[in-house]
């Protein structure tokens, strides 16, 4: 997933012909630790109007790829039947100097096979709950009732890590 993104030079390359943003990729290593990370993640597909619709959501992994589960009516599974092109966004930073995040831009595939929508949740529950156990099935059922799972397959990695250009830190606004 992350092999489209490259190492950039180091920070002290800073102003000898060296663009920003290739100061500011984060390596493939440190793209899948930060979405491997526990963190909310923005989903956004395209609604019948044009429209952006943007969501945050709590991911987990299935057969390596990013996925989600939603409600099989919710708007975000409308959208991504009808055009499967999905954005997702995970960020973090409260200051500019420490802004960093992954976009992954590709297309989703809905998955509506028991087996591979349990996969995923019990891989979300253990992210953003405890360790699985067979006694918490009961909510792993609850939480994919009426639901489907929405896997994306990446065709391209955008990633920054601002804490590379080694500025001073600042106040946050506020």
């Amino acid at each position: 997933m992350t092999d489209a993104v490259a190492s950039g030079p180091a920070p002290s390359q800073m102003g000898h012909g060296v663009k920003q943003r290739d100061l500011i990729k984060m390596t493939p290593v440190e793209i899948d630790a930060f979405i491997r990370e526990r963190r909310p993640m923005t989903m956004c597909s395209i609604n019948h109007d044009g429209s952006i619709h943007a969501v945050a959501m709590w991911y987990g992994f299935l057969e390596g790829c990013v996925a989600v589960e939603t409600k099989t009516k919710s708007q975000k599974a409308v959208n991504l039947r009808r055009d499967p092109r999905v954005t997702c966004l995970m960020e973090d930073g409260d200051v500019y100097e420490e802004l960093r995040g992954v976009e992954l831009v590709g297309r989703a595939e809905v998955v509506e096979d028991p087996e591979r929508m349990w996969q995923l949740g019990v891989d979300v529950f253990e992210r953003y709950y405890a360790p699985f156990t067979e006694d918490l099935a009961p909510f792993v059922q609850t939480m994919l009732n009426k639901r489907v799972v929405i896997k994306v397959h990446v065709d391209r990695v955008v990633s920054w890590d601002h804490r590379k250009l080694g500025l001073p830190p600042t106040r946050p606004r506020g």
